[in-house]
């Protein structure tokens, strides 16, 4: 039976992928321009980034708009953690930004408020190096956005406390603001998280929509039961 001949996406894909394993290009290093790379493999220009969107998906190579497409230097996978009274931003050094908005669409059944509502929204960018790692954007209405540091997380002792924690996570596809802030491809799935917090009351005192790229995150969710040998101590 004779061996199906590869796609010239693959075969690019391939040739490309070989480069950087035996360091023709090293991790951090800008290759050729699509142009040139279309030319010298005497294709058009959409067959070349289908073959560098198979790159990217893998994490070999990251595309940065206006600049070109970079080889990656090794990803550090980083962990959520979830299951904690306290939000959980991803470790690594952040770009914060803080700016108020008034509810609308789903913010407004998120954080369970009347449309226009005010609110404070932070959106946290961590990442190591010039590598994007997370994207994280915080809602907390107007009134009970810290006074003293708008940018940091809630925590247990916060005022009113958080009393209970939901968190719910799915995969799927970034969308084109996604992927450009974390520098994927919108081919990589990334780990959605939206986590809900509030107070005795039943009323939300933080909302949180987090996205992780799906080739260096994992979620760590611990559950820790009574045993029955335990309860018996008690």
């Amino acid at each position: 039976m004779s061996r199906p001949v590869p796609s010239r996406r693959q075969s690019i894909s391939d040739d490309l992928r070989h480069q950087i394993s035996t360091g023709h290009f090293k991790a951090g290093e800008r290759l050729p321009s699509e142009a040139h790379l279309a030319t010298h493999y005497k294709v058009s220009t959409p067959t070349l980034r289908n073959a560098l969107a198979l790159l990217q998906s893998e994490g070999l190579v990251e595309k940065i708009h206006g600049s070109g497409n970079y080889v990656r230097h090794p990803l550090r996978r980083i962990t959520y953690v979830g299951g904690a009274v306290t939000t959980a931003i991803p470790p690594g050094e952040a770009t914060v930004r803080t700016k108020h908005l008034q509810a609308h669409g789903h913010l407004t059944a998120l954080l369970n408020v009347l449309p226009l509502s005010p609110l404070t929204e932070i959106i946290y960018v961590t990442h190591e190096g010039r590598s994007p790692h997370s994207l994280a954007r915080i809602y907390i209405p107007l009134a009970l956005a810290p006074a003293h540091s708008p940018a940091a997380p809630r925590c247990a002792d916060a005022h009113p406390p958080v009393a209970e924690v939901q968190e719910r996570l799915s995969a799927r596809l970034p969308t084109q603001e996604e992927a450009t802030a974390l520098r994927i491809s919108t081919t990589l799935a990334v780990l959605s998280l939206t986590r809900v917090a509030a107070d005795v009351t039943g009323r939300v005192v933080e909302a949180a929509l987090l996205v992780l790229p799906g080739d260096r995150a994992d979620a760590l969710f611990t559950t820790r039961l009574m045993t029955a040998e335990r309860s018996a101590k008690k």
